[in-house]
């Protein structure tokens, strides 16, 4: 578990995101644009402009580090990699450790001397994934990774998501406006708007009765069938 007591980030005087939460297993931050989920994943990832100040306090058995205990996986695979480079140049460590991580999402050894668009979506998505867990991350940062996919592509992926986190026992904060995959793939939710959380809980709890007008409005934007919480 890791406990994010405090996350504030701020523009000069203006307060953009101030918000605390915990990851016991999995949790999706949800939010419309401009909500300031994206810049909390940043944050996380030491990643906002200088312009930024950030606050962080959290209580953990790691360190927060990107690229050593945080892995990311981007929302867009198609421009996470270099296209002029070979896909197993753009791995940063042994060749042994690269076999295995394509063992674990199901890719073939034949696609390391291909190049970025040569590949489809959903084996760009796999090797993306395949990169944030090079260093066997203690947390998983996705930053809405399905939303360049299409369905059928988006549920092998966080098929796959389920089937290594098994398997790894890494935590997840899946940033995303799609509660439907959210849905698929964590235990918790936090709703989060104009920078501050307003509702959370277990998943089905929250989906089956939200409290807030925000989150009705949420996720009747995601569901047109009501009949989605059965």
């Amino acid at each position: 578990m890791i406990e994010i007591q405090k996350l504030q980030i701020r523009l000069n005087e203006r307060v953009l995101v101030d918000i605390a939460f915990h990851i016991n297993s999995s949790l999706a931050l949800i939010g419309q644009s401009g909500s300031g989920k994206s810049l909390s994943i940043k944050a996380l990832l030491g990643m906002l402009p200088k312009s930024m100040k950030c606050t962080l306090k959290y209580k953990s058995d790691f360190e927060l580090i990107a690229g050593e205990s945080i892995g990311f996986v981007p929302q867009n695979p198609f421009t996470a990699l270099s296209p002029l480079t070979k896909i197993k140049k753009q791995f940063f460590v042994s060749q042994e450790r690269i076999e295995e991580l394509f063992g674990e999402v199901g890719l073939d050894l034949e696609l390391l001397e291909r190049f970025p668009p040569e590949l489809s979506g959903g084996q760009l998505q796999r090797v993306v994934i395949a990169m944030a867990l090079e260093k066997r991350p203690k947390l998983l940062l996705l930053d809405e990774p399905t939303t360049a996919l299409d369905p059928h592509t988006k549920e092998l992926i966080l098929s796959l998501l389920r089937e290594l986190q098994k398997k790894e026992g890494f935590l997840i904060l899946f940033v995303t406006h799609d509660i439907l995959s959210a849905k698929e793939l964590c235990e918790d939710i936090c709703v989060i708007k104009n920078g501050t959380l307003i509702e959370n809980g277990k998943m089905h709890e929250v989906i089956e009765s939200p409290k807030e007008d925000y989150t009705k409005i949420l996720i009747e934007a995601n569901f047109a069938n009501r009949n989605f919480r059965k």
